[in-house]
Formats: structure tokens, sequence, C-alpha cells
């Protein structure tokens, strides 16, 4: 090749570099009459921060700003404290807009629809909002509908017993749906019902699996619910909401791997650049953090993204993803170089073990999960830079924390094999949990990693019936990470005896459950 063709080759070359990295620019507003236009009254907001995935900028004293932007990139706003963002008709948050010049890859399911030329301003409107430091949010773990009977059970079991007055805000962490991204629509509908503002986080199963690489798997998501990545603010708490999801996995291009891009720990970099050492960071994912040695998650981008943190000493993660509910603490063996450990609260899931089971009053799968902790959803209350979480089982009263198991009945006088469990869903290892037989001392349980008798006794139920049970088998029970035993005594008299059971969980709060067993000749 010539000069002049080297020249000219580099020439083209730079200049679709340019191209392809244009500025977007505009305001963000007060929109005072909730239109969702800027008009000449309405007036912007200074130090607003906006982000393209990987940069962050503020706006200026009036309202502007600049910021490169990309083919394929998302442009967002960073919710500022004392403002909401609009609503649409699902009361998901209308803070972005999608770059897709050409529209998305083609895909199995419909991605982003060409955008076309960028507008000469891309504007965002922010409505003032009342905020106090002291606000409680609702947590989702997987939804996973495969079909719409399936929604209609999140429904009728989730969705109709949420109060809205008890939270200012939700959000679902992945697996909205179960691979039928055509049903991401359905539960948007479902999730409209609740009335509340809703993030959303995406899960291995909301993503565009015919997708090449990485950064086109999540097309249809950012169709249906915005970016993949993105942040926002309320009260003294910070939230950061990713997708930990590696696919194709780069070690063998085939299925997922827990990870982080590279632009993905380029946000979290800028984007914490610009909060108080003194906020509380919250990390809302899919995937748990856990790297099982490398095989769940990368261990070099969790280690990076403790290092992000590591100047911030009040930190949260939730997550989902596993269909069991455990607490997970990351400590300086693990990588997390602070005195406290970053706590991470892997939430029970709305869909349990995927609707499986009979069905309750309400005509919906029990689906306890693998680990005995019932289906359900979780309160985050918050009160500055401090946390604290309840979770609730769905269908039942708030109180239900602890289920008991123990056998019904026991020879007096035999040789004492029998054991009570008590499963505490919320529980820690490092728990106080006692009992105490007809009001008497409480004594100490022993905490035991194993799978959950109540669990297993119900599993088996769909071996040994002599009539097919209506309904999906449960799945095989897995080792409870909350689950505490003791000996039964069986030297006393005949008659009834009830078993209480007290834990004192990671808060201070106290759980009672109880039983009854009796002694028979």
């Amino acid at each position: 090749m010539n000069i002049k063709k080297i020249v000219l080759a580099t020439l083209l070359m730079s200049f679709s570099v340019l191209s392809a990295q244009e500025k977007a620019k505009g305001y963000v507003y007060n929109d005072t009459n909730q239109n969702g236009k800027k008009e000449s009254k309405e007036k912007g907001i200074s130090n607003v921060l906006v982000s393209n995935g990987v940069d962050v900028v503020a706006t200026d004293a009036k309202g502007k700003y600049e910021i490169s932007l990309t083919d394929g990139q998302t442009l967002f706003v960073i919710k500022p404290n004392s403002y909401q963002f609009l609503l649409d008709e699902y009361n998901l948050p209308q803070f972005y807009y999608n770059y897709r010049p050409s529209g998305s890859p083609e895909s199995k399911y419909k991605g982003i629809k060409p955008t076309g030329k960028l507008p000469k301003e891309i504007n965002f409107a922010l409505v003032p909002s009342q905020e106090s430091e002291q606000f409680t949010a609702y947590a989702f773990g997987d939804p996973q509908a495969y079909n719409l009977e399936e929604i209609q059970y999140f429904k009728d079991g989730i969705v109709n017993e949420i109060d809205s007055n008890k939270a200012v805000f939700g959000i679902s962490l992945g697996d909205l749906v179960g691979d039928d991204l055509d049903l991401h629509l359905p539960y948007k509908n479902a999730i409209k019902e609740i009335g509340l503002p809703w993030y959303n986080v995406i899960g291995n199963h909301d993503m565009n699996y015919d997708a090449k690489i990485d950064e086109h798997s999540d097309e249809s998501f950012e169709q249906n619910f915005g970016p993949a990545n993105y942040s926002y603010n309320y009260g003294k708490v910070h939230f950061i909401v990713l997708d930990n999801i590696l696919y194709p996995d780069p070690r063998d291009g085939k299925s997922y791997w827990g990870g982080f891009r590279e632009d993905q720990l380029k946000f979290i970099e800028n984007d914490l650049k610009h909060v108080p050492k003194d906020h509380l960071i919250v990390l809302s994912h899919h995937i748990p953090l856990a790297d099982n040695n490398g095989e769940w998650f990368r261990v070099e981008d969790r280690d990076r993204l403790f290092d992000l943190l590591a100047e911030y000493p009040n930190t949260l993660s939730l997550s989902a993803h596993t269909h069991i509910q455990q607490q997970l603490f990351y400590g300086k063996d693990k990588g997390f170089n602070r005195t406290k450990p970053h706590h991470e609260y892997n939430v029970g899931t709305t869909s349990g073990d995927w609707y499986s089971g009979v069905k309750n009053e309400q005509g919906v799968p029990v689906s306890t999960m693998r680990d005995g902790t019932p289906k359900g959803y979780a309160f985050i209350h918050f009160d500055g830079n401090t946390y604290k979480v309840d979770y609730k089982v769905a269908g039942k009263p708030a109180d239900y924390q602890i289920n008991v198991f123990a056998p019904k009945a026991i020879k007096k006088a035999e040789k004492s094999r029998h054991s009570v469990y008590a499963n505490v869903f919320m529980g820690t290892p490092n728990d106080e949990v006692l009992y105490s037989v007809n009001n008497g001392e409480w004594k100490k349980m022993k905490y035991t990693n194993d799978d959950d008798p109540a669990y297993e006794s119900t599993f088996y139920k769909w071996d040994v019936s002599e009539k097919a049970m209506e309904g999906r088998r449960p799945s095989k029970s897995m080792k409870s990470t909350h689950l505490w035993s003791a000996k039964i005594p069986t030297d006393l008299p005949v008659g009834e005896y009830k078993i209480k059971i007290k834990a004192t969980d990671l808060y201070g709060k106290e759980h009672f459950g109880e039983t009854i067993y009796k002694i028979t000749e």
C-alpha cells in the first residue's frame, strides 16, 4: 500500500471514530406542569449528574449538560435528593434515552427501535419531592414467570398483598421473567398495580440469549426498562444498579458468569466521585458476589469493586438468583479491606421454588424454597446511612419469621434421637437461638448447616403418595444457612408439651415460634 492510501485509510478511520462518538446536549429541568416537555418558563436545575454509562458530568448553573454519546449507549440522569422522576403508565421512572441510530441488532425478541440522528436537545424532567432520611423500600427477588399463568401467580400471591403506604419505592432484583422476554410487558402490567415507583435489575433470564457479545445481551431489557447499569439517590443512600452477568461466558463462550465489564467498573468509579463518604452505598445486582473459587463470579472483578468501595464505611449488596435466602459477609479474607465486612443480603424470591408444590387457599403454588424459606419479599428500612431488613412471608402474618419442626408424638422414655429444628428465615450463623419446653428455662440451640427436615418431609410426599399429586414437584432440598436444632426431652410424663423458640436477629430484633409434641405410653 502506498503512502497516499495509508494516509487516506487513517483519515477515514479517524472520521469513523469521530462520527461514532457524538455530543449529547440538553437540560435537566423542573417540570412544573409535569408534561414531560421543557417549556421556556421552566428552569434548569444545577449540579444534577448525567451519565452515558461510563462518564458522569454535572449540569451547570442553568441546568445544561454536555456529554459524549456513542451508538449503543444509554444516556440517563442520576436522581438527586429531593426530586423525583416522572413515571410512565407502568410506574417506571423516566430518566433515560437509549441511543441506537440504526436500532438493536436483530434478535429473537425485540430490542430498541432505530433512534435516528441525535436530537438537538435531550431534556430530562424532574419534579421536586419531599424526602426523609428515614424511608423504606421493597425488594423482590426473581418473579421469574415462564408463562402468563405464572404471571397471575405472581400477581395473586405477591402483588395483591403489597401495601404501597409502607414504602416509597420498590426494586426487583432480576429474573423479572423466565427467558420469554415477551413476558416483560405482562410483568410491567402486574407491577404497576402496586402504585409505587419501581426500579428493575436485569437477571440471567431477562437477557437476549442469541446475542454474540455481552453488550448486546441487554438490548430487550433496555427497550423495556431502560439502562441495565444506573444509579440514584434517596436520603443519605446512594443506590447503584448493576448488570453483573457476563454473557456469553468469556471462559468458554457458553452460558454465563458473574462479573463486570471494564466500562461498568469505570462507571462505578466515576459515579462514586460524586457521593459523600458518609453515605450508605447500596448495590443492587442479580448474581451474588460469592465466587466459589471463581466458579460463580470472576474474583478480580469483585476485588476491583471492593477497592472502589474502600473509602465508604457503610455498604450493602442486594441480590437474588439462588432461590434461597442467605446473609453473606465479605471481610479481608475476601478482598474487602475494611474493619466492618461488606454485607450482602441474598433475598428470598417472590417465585419461591419456581412456583412449585401444592396450591394454597389463594390458588397459588406454595413454592417453599429449597432451604426451607417460604416465598416472600423484603422491606429495607433506611435511617440516614444505616439500614435494617425485614422479610415478609407471602400470605402469612408479619411476625411469622421462624418455622419450627419436631415429631408429633414420641413414646415415653424412648431413647432420644428426636430433635426440634428452627428455621429462622433471616438468621445468620452467629445469631442466638433459644428453646424452652413448657415454659422451662431457655437453652441454646445448636447452629446446624443441614437440609431442613420440614422441607424434606414435604418434598418426599411427592414420592410416597399413592395418587399423582397436582402441580410441579418441588426441587431437591439444599443446606440451609439459618437452621438450628436441639434434642427433645423424652423422659417426661405422658402428656402434651409446648416448645417455644426465641431468636435474636442481626439487628437485635427478637422473633418467636412454637410447636407442640406429645409423650405417649
